[in-house]
């Protein structure tokens, strides 16, 4: 059970970590990056911010009835999966700042 709980903690950390990246990054950037390092900060950011918009969107598709209700869940599972090893490198970092 011990594993388990730590599964689940780690995946709300990296989804947690998601949603703070990618709401700084909305509030210190209006709109679309235009230039090249624009875009490359960009795509740095997603990759931590990946999970919370993949699963913002999904969401609001599926709520505009646009995508079937197995894309939703289909997403839920990939933003869960990607949420966990996202968590696990903060869970990772926060035991080397207590060492």
């Amino acid at each position: 059970m011990r594993e388990f709980f730590i599964v689940i903690f780690a995946m709300t950390a990296g989804f947690t970590a998601s949603g703070i990246v990618a709401n700084s990054y909305r509030l210190a950037v209006k709109g679309k990056p235009d230039t090249n390092g624009g875009r490359a900060v960009y795509f740095a950011i997603m990759v931590i911010a990946g999970p919370n918009v993949l699963f913002e969107n999904a969401a609001k598709a599926t709520r505009e009835k646009s995508v079937p209700r197995i894309a939703m869940w289909l997403a839920a599972a990939v933003c869960g999966y990607w949420s966990f090893a996202i968590g696990l490198f903060v869970l990772d970092f926060a035991l080397a700042l207590l060492r």
